[in-house]
């Protein structure tokens, strides 16, 4: 058993983030690799690749495939051309200090409920990276408990070209007060572009560990092993997460705090929402595909309900907006006056004169219950001029929605290992 001192873990708002609602929506296109169905600069396309023959250092010769890649149409010349960096929200809101090794090496990790990595910038990147600033980079011969997994390697690629890749080793991971022994950890010995903008030090994966990219082997996450290692107690083997407004951390009660605790519930936030623990209602879960996917099959706006029957849905902490349905967007929208599609944009957009009380109610199941949207998450964030991004956009051609932020900011989620389920409980916050 490792040290165990369970204590909340307080997530910090990064203050180099930047709201963009395109580019939040272009983040999630290259993540989740869907099709929009809505009319839009950025679509998924097809795209030759030629690979090169063996020894060869360029794309000359050898075999050629059609890729299907996130790409961009020009709304002046109507050509299409390739995604960049800067088309993309790279950065993370929320970010979380973790300490690797002996002595610890404390890094700053975004905490992602939609992948299972958990990977760090590292010295076996370019030193044209790790001189440029702005990074705490880990050092595995400075922990004299790290060791090297040999013949281990890692990848996390995306639609648009992006990647990021490096080495394996194990190391002892601090979250909070909790030491997990032996811990996998991902060294980036590369980074493009895109993940090079995130001001985050790497990434702390937790989903289900079927989507671990290590190979040959995938490796166990951190809340596998805080379970495996009885770090966790056998009837607390969950972690929970509340994240907070930023915008309201100066209220009486703290309501802007945002933090995750791993093996136990916290109290005073569930007697806030004025919820026991013998009342919190668990719906179960299928993890088949890596994901804390549950049933959402009706959501209500102004008290309509609208049957989604069969509809399934995911929470993703690694996503700001939420993205649902196009009936459900459309419902959503016409219930704002003065909202409209911005097709160049890519997104739903309503005035920034809009008030707390012409926004309407909106919610969505978790399992058989219902749980509000923010009236305040609604707007996500400026658009043009007069008016706002809204925070729920179009899922597109995915058969879930993803529950990210947006709807994770309204909510305590409490997601649990043993018997795999999830819930949330409400917890009320002001309109700004």
């Amino acid at each position: 058993m490792a040290s165990r001192q369970l204590q909340k873990i307080k997530l910090i708002h990064n203050p180099k983030y930047k709201r963009s609602g395109p580019k939040s929506y272009v983040s999630l296109l290259r993540k989740y690799q869907f099709s929009p169905t809505m009319e839009g600069p950025y679509f998924m396309g097809n795209k030759m690749h030629q690979q090169g023959k063996h020894g060869v250092h360029r794309a000359v010769g050898g075999k050629a495939h059609v890729q299907h890649a996130l790409q961009k149409k020009d709304a002046t010349t109507g050509e299409t051309g390739e995604v960049t960096a800067e088309d993309q929200q790279n950065d993370s809101e929320y970010i979380c200090p973790v300490t690797i090794g002996t002595p610890g090496q404390t890094l700053n990790l975004d905490f992602d409920t939609g992948s299972a990595d958990l990977w760090v910038w590292s010295t076996e990147l370019p030193s044209s990276l790790t001189s440029s600033g702005g990074h705490t980079i880990f050092n595995s011969k400075d922990s004299s408990t790290f060791q090297v997994s040999t013949g281990s390697s890692w990848q996390i690629s995306y639609g648009d070209g992006s990647s990021a890749s490096g080495t394996v080793g194990t190391d002892n991971v601090t979250i909070g007060g909790l030491t997990i022994k032996n811990q996998a950890v991902e060294l980036a010995t590369t980074l493009s572009t895109e993940f090079q903008q995130d001001s985050s030090d790497g990434l702390l994966g937790l989903a289900w560990g079927s989507i671990n990219t290590v190979t040959p082997t995938p490796v166990q996450t951190p809340v596998e092993n805080m379970i495996s290692q009885d770090d966790i107690p056998q009837n607390m083997e969950l972690f929970t997460a509340h994240l907070g407004s930023w915008r309201d951390a100066s209220d009486p009660g703290n309501e802007g705090e945002s933090f995750y605790t791993f093996g136990f519930i916290d109290q005073p936030t569930l007697t806030a929402a004025g919820v026991t623990a013998s009342e919190i209602s668990y719906t179960p879960v299928d993890n088949s595909q890596g994901f804390w996917m549950f049933d959402s099959t009706s959501a209500t706006v102004n008290g309509t309900s609208i049957p989604r029957t069969g509809n399934t849905a995911i929470a993703d902490t690694g996503t700001t907006l939420a993205l649902v349905d196009d009936a459900t967007c459309t419902a959503i929208y016409n219930a704002i006056p003065g909202a409209k599609y911005d097709s160049t944009q890519q997104g739903y957009i309503f005035p920034t004169s809009t008030t707390a009380d012409q926004l309407p109610t909106v919610t969505f199941a978790v399992g058989g219950q219902q749980f509000a949207i923010q009236k305040e998450a609604l707007a996500f964030a400026a658009a043009e001029t007069g008016f706002v991004y809204g925070g729920i956009q179009s899922r597109g051609s995915m058969t879930f929605d993803i529950l990210g932020d947006v709807f994770l900011k309204g909510v305590y989620a409490v997601s649990h290992f043993f018997f795999p389920r999830f819930t949330v409980d409400n917890i009320k916050k002001k309109w700004h």
